[in-house]
């Protein structure tokens, strides 16, 4: 077995060396390379598929008890400093390792059908193996420098991917957001960094936590300062796992196409957050103020985005927060100490939301067959209804999806949502007060979204509605680029004139009068995912620990761990399980009503809390608050330093070159070349000294 680990290293460089293959083929011979999408394709899942393999190996090894592997070289030296890189695999390495290669593997055969009619096909392969590789060399990084070089590496990723259709002013848009947003984060992370050396000397996470601990102690350094020093690097996480206040990049995401959605928001970009969390967990664990801030971040975090989510019509914008509500319940989780939890939920959310998110995708492709290609009519839910008749396999592994998220049993959410909940309780009850309401309003917007997509009747040819939602597009466009408001009015939608802006760029409108199934390519990794959804829980029951066993924080021993789980009620569990059952039932019970069986109007509900509907429909008013504040604020501030620039920099440069030009003038009638007039001056200006000397 020791022979994997030392060819570990290829686990991150063959998906970078299928990027880079195909990345030359397009720059050297674009139209043979694109000439030949199903080849590149094939090379490119099959080097992903290669470190599958290898790295479910290294799992394997890693379940049987193989220790710890570290291998590196030494990358600069300076006196006494040195900096290593290189790699190690431990039990959370070879644990991330599969999440980040099986998802994106599957993504990789998914987009295959999903971008089949696309002209960047073979572009957006290449783009998605450099992805892969970025977030598995972060994976494998055994210290803090070489995970942020890894970090930028991702970041850069998803902005070549969120706008990947860059002729479309909102993908454009959508990629500068995020892409500035998380620079916001990763200052932080990099100040952070830069402290923690300058306080202990070193960019190795275990010695970093003891180090920091023991000058805290000592009182070499002040609890301030430690505080501070972890806050900002926990801006790194914030941002890259959209933590609030840095959330609001994460749904405009969706501009991208639906598999890269589906792998930022499952394995890669903001798992990336979660995992830094878990690495600099030695860090801390030691600032209890920092674990503070992390818990309660998270908390408020999965609040808002579940109270967002409600009112989202946009299928892909709704599982956005979703996202964003699941990642709060993980970074709770760290912050109240429950590290096994936190990434027992992580590795569960990571199969049933990259299921879910390639069933919107499936969804989308189905509904443009009737709507066309316009992301305002193929991704909103009020034209769709009853597509579990049209598209059963898509219908049934999202029905899983969203039972599995709504923490039901025996799916696997129920067992690491509850785990979290159980944490959070012997932490903070107000803590778990949040995070169990959180559980009822997911289970709330998560069947909301399945029973308005794929119950009742089909509405996808409903004129009406396709004309308001239509009508609403334009005035959007209006206030935010009105010069291609005439694309999208309602008298440019003519039938069979659909514009080709979202998707795959074909220039088809609607050809078909009822929504299909999608092709094996994309229904095949549905089917896939569906399993780990329902299963992959009964790792981590309370009953057998396995999970906990395998995974826990680098400051805790096995034996510990078995001491706590010897200490098991389970009485307590089953009242801390049955209320997060009984809150997930209530919001699906709501919702049936509301959606399934129409008892209750939801627009009805709207008017009478309508202070409450307008703040969740307007995202708690954020993405205006940061328009008016950074945004407008910013365009203010440069224009009055310009201003200033103008008049005192540039007055004093030209003023100064004015005084040269007007002295040289003066001068050069001086410059005469006779020497008695020269000594005149002289003379002159020695009896002006004296003179002046003798009356002072």
């Amino acid at each position: 077995m020791e022979v994997i680990y030392e060819y570990a290293w290829l686990i991150p460089v063959l998906p970078l060396l299928g990027a880079m293959l195909v990345g030359v083929g397009l720059i050297s011979f674009n139209q043979t390379t694109n000439g030949l999408r199903q080849l590149n394709a094939a090379v490119i899942i099959s080097l992903m598929g290669a470190a599958l393999g290898l790295s479910s190996a290294l799992l394997w090894s890693q379940l049987q008890g193989h220790p710890t592997y570290l291998r590196t070289l030494e990358w600069a030296a300076a006196g006494n400093f040195h900096l290593s890189m290189g790699y190690t695999i431990d039990n959370l390495t070879a644990l991330m390792l599969v999440i980040v290669t099986s998802v994106a593997f599957l993504v990789m055969v998914y987009t295959d059908g999903y971008m089949a009619h696309d002209p960047g096909y073979v572009r957006f392969y290449a783009y998605l193996s450099l992805f892969g590789s970025s977030m598995l060399g972060l994976v494998v990084s055994p210290n803090l420098v070489q995970i942020y070089i890894f970090w930028e590496l991702v970041g850069m990723c998803s902005y070549l991917l969120v706008g990947f259709w860059y002729d479309r002013k909102s993908a454009a848009d959508a990629a500068q957001k995020a892409f500035v947003t998380n620079r916001v984060g990763d200052f932080g992370l990099l100040l952070g960094i830069l402290g923690l050396y300058w306080a202990t000397g070193s960019f190795e996470f275990n010695l970093m936590g003891d180090r920091l601990a023991e000058l805290v102690q000592t009182g070499s350094i002040s609890n301030f300062l430690a505080v501070l020093f972890a806050i900002l690097v926990f801006l790194g996480p914030v941002a890259k796992s959209a933590q609030f206040p840095l959330h609001v990049w994460l749904p405009d995401a969706m501009e991208g196409p639906t598999p890269i959605s589906a792998l930022i928001h499952a394995a890669t970009m903001v798992a990336a957050g979660v995992f830094l969390v878990a690495r600099m967990y030695p860090v801390f664990e030691h600032v209890p103020a920092a674990m503070n801030v992390i818990a309660f971040t998270g908390a408020f975090t999965a609040f808002l985005g579940a109270t967002i989510a409600i009112t989202q019509n946009d299928i892909k914008k709704g599982l956005a927060y979703s996202t964003i509500s699941q990642l709060g319940y993980m970074v709770m989780a760290m912050g109240v100490g429950a590290y096994s939890a936190g990434l027992f939920h992580l590795m569960t959310h990571a199969y049933f939301k990259a299921m879910l998110f390639l069933g919107s995708g499936s969804v989308i492709h189905g509904m443009e067959a009737v709507v066309g290609h316009d992301p305002a009519l193929a991704q909103d839910m009020r034209l769709m209804g009853g597509l579990r008749k049209y598209m059963p396999v898509t219908g049934l592994t999202f029905l899983i999806g969203c039972l599995a998220i709504a923490g039901i049993p025996p799916f696997a959410g129920f067992w690491s949502k509850d785990e979290i909940l159980g944490a959070a309780y012997a932490s903070n009850p107000f803590l778990w007060f949040i995070g169990w309401v959180t559980a009822g309003i997911t289970a709330f917007y998560m069947f909301r979204m399945y029973f308005s997509t794929f119950e009742g009747k089909f509405r996808g040819k409903d004129e009406k509605i396709k004309d308001k939602l239509l009508k609403a597009k334009t005035i959007l466009l209006e206030v935010d680029a009105p010069e291609l408001a005439p694309t999208f009015g309602p008298g440019a939608m003519k039938k069979g004139e659909l514009a080709a802006t979202d998707g795959h760029h074909d220039g088809h409108g609607h050809h078909s009068s009822s929504p299909h199934e999608s092709p094996w390519t994309m229904a095949l990794p549905l089917v896939v995912l569906a399993i780990p959804s329902i299963f992959i829980g009964l790792v981590g029951t309370p009953y057998n620990n396995y999970f906990e066993r395998f995974i826990y924080s680098p400051t805790e021993s096995l034996a510990e761990v078995l001491e706590k789980a010897a200490e098991f009620d389970p009485h307590e569990f089953y009242i801390m399980a049955g209320s997060s059952v009984g809150i997930s039932l209530i919001g699906i019970t709501l919702a049936s009503l509301m959606y399934l069986l129409r008892k209750i109007d939801p627009a009805a509900i709207a008017d009478k809390i309508k202070p409450l509907y307008e703040l969740s429909l307007n995202k708690w008013y954020f993405d205006d608050i940061y328009h008016r504040v950074f945004v407008l604020g910013l365009r203010r501030l440069a224009r009055q330093v310009m201003e200033v620039d103008f008049r005192v920099v540039d007055g004093a440069v030209n003023l100064t070159g004015f005084f040269t030009l007007v002295s040289g003038e003066g001068l050069k009638y001086l410059e005469n070349g006779r020497v008695q007039f020269y000594a005149l001056i002289v003379f002159g200006a020695v009896l002006g000294l004296v003179i002046f000397f003798g009356v002072t």
